[in-house]
């Protein structure tokens, strides 16, 4: 006769740790899997519809993400070193034309301006 796991004082034990799961081998599930939530809020008065928000939530881990086209962060950037830098070499890229585009219409007071 097999009995639950107990604590001290001999109740059951709520966590139920004879099971054998615990947070980590759930949390290790989750990401490998990768759970998606969603749902839609309305706001409506007098079927007039005011607001309107829709969530989503995935919760994955990178490679799952990955695996499954998600990869917004990697163009981000605020999240992404290499996306910051690949923004600022555009943006630089954009004053150089712009700078140049200058030059040819007023070649001479663009010259003059430079220290």
């Amino acid at each position: 006769m097999t009995t639950p796991a107990t604590r001290s004082g001999g109740f059951p034990d709520p966590y139920g740790h004879s099971s054998g799961a615990n947070l980590a081998d759930i949390l290790e599930r989750v990401l490998d899997k990768g759970v998606v939530i969603a749902g839609d809020i309305r706001i409506n008065l007098l079927d007039i519809e005011l607001l309107t928000m829709k969530l989503r939530l995935i919760v994955a881990s990178v490679d799952k993400a990955k695996e499954m086209g998600i990869d917004w962060w990697e163009s981000d950037p605020a999240l992404s070193s290499r996306a910051r830098r690949d923004e600022l070499t555009r943006e630089n890229a954009e004053l150089r034309e712009r700078l140049a585009r200058l030059e040819e219409l007023e070649p001479g007071r663009a010259r003059k301006e430079a220290p």
